[in-house]
């Protein structure tokens, strides 16, 4: 199991890589890493993956904090059910515990690094679960919604949620959109074979009523590489950012950024998409968001690096946020997934699964 670390004040001065395209960018204003809190709740669960910041206080939710989903159970075995809910100030407390008995998801509860908060009080978390923490027992999944208070209202799931892996939405009156990105598309019986079946699915939900109403599912991206790993559990299409209608989607195992036109209304599929960027700086991209100036953000799994690319596909800033690892594994490799922006654009939070933290780029 990987060790934890309690909430300490931690600082560490990061040093921007040769970059190249524009001079100025939203990371190069940064240059301090520091530890926010522990993300390990009481019942030890681990590696935390998803990021949302809250809007506005609603219910046991409160402005500002930061909402973290953990993946592993205190055994270190992919397949857990809890979301933390931290203070900017490092207050960590239980949002929420799911069980299996608790929802109606496909193979029971594994958190993933999808997780967004809409229509300000309900919150949405993906599970790809898994019986012993390995990719031959990994089922399909779901979506589960929750209200303000962390109580489990609803799960949604189609033949078109298959290992949901990460997701971003958007708020439209009381309707919103969730895409969603697919990992499980025949990656199991490949072996791990890369198979190019990993898609992105656009879900829209009514909330007019008491608890959400699909209005439709389409798939809006496809194609995509994935393939099982023994350490990561599978790997394929992650982080997904909403711009100017503009679909941004880390292709990871491709090492590139790719682009979904008209992803709010699209009624089929872009393939995989019109290439942004790739390699350079890229390496296993996972966590993606759209930062405050539009430039796309990304956190490499392969060198601890976080990457901001320009929509016209320069690179304008790298810095590394993690530099820890075990041999023969790169520095950082692995640690990286959901990140989210601090409100006002002061900063940017991120996850570090190998310490078990919420860690503040600011």
């Amino acid at each position: 199991m990987r060790s934890l670390v309690s909430t300490i004040a931690l600082v560490i001065v990061v040093v921007a890589l040769p970059t190249t395209g524009q001079a100025a960018s939203f990371l190069s204003a940064f240059s301090n890493i520091s530890t926010v809190s522990s993300t390990v709740p009481a019942n030890g669960d681990v590696n935390p993956y998803g990021v949302a910041v809250v809007p506005s206080t609603t219910g046991a939710m409160v402005e500002g904090n930061i909402l973290v989903s953990n993946f592993n159970a205190m055994s270190n075995l992919q397949g857990s059910g809890t979301i933390v809910q931290i203070t900017p100030g490092g207050t960590n407390t239980l949002f929420a515990e799911i069980s299996d008995s608790g929802t109606k998801c496909t193979g029971g509860v594994g958190l993933t690094t999808a997780l967004a908060i809409v229509q300000k009080s309900f919150v949405v978390v993906e599970s790809l679960p898994t019986s012993d923490g390995t990719s031959a027992t990994a089922k399909a999944g779901c979506l589960i919604v929750l209200d303000d208070t962390g109580k489990v209202v609803d799960t949604l799931t189609s033949s078109m949620i298959n290992g949901p892996w990460d997701m971003t939405a958007i708020d439209n009156g009381t309707k919103s959109s969730l895409f969603v990105t697919n990992v499980l598309n025949g990656t199991v019986a490949a072996g791990g074979k890369v198979v190019t079946k990993g898609t992105v699915i656009r879900i829209d939900l009514d909330f007019s009523k008491s608890t959400p109403k699909v209005d439709s599912t389409v798939v809006i991206g496809s194609g995509f590489p994935e393939r099982t790993d023994p350490a990561a559990l599978v790997i394929g299409p992650t982080g997904v950012g909403l711009s100017d209608g503009t679909l941004y989607v880390a292709d990871t195992l491709d090492s590139r950024i790719a682009a979904i036109p008209n992803a709010m209304t699209r009624h089929n599929s872009a393939g995989t998409g019109t290439t942004i960027t790739q390699g350079g700086a890229l390496y296993g991209p996972l966590g993606l968001t759209i930062a405050p100036d539009g430039d796309i953000l990304t956190v490499n799994a392969g060198d601890g690096n976080i990457v901001e690319s320009t929509v016209a596909g320069a690179e304008a800033t790298t810095l590394n946020l993690d530099s820890t690892s075990a041999p023969p594994a790169d520095p950082g490799a692995g640690t990286l997934f959901g990140l989210a922006v601090v409100p006002g654009g002061s900063g940017v939070y991120f996850v570090d699964d190998g310490m078990n933290t919420l860690q503040l780029l600011n």
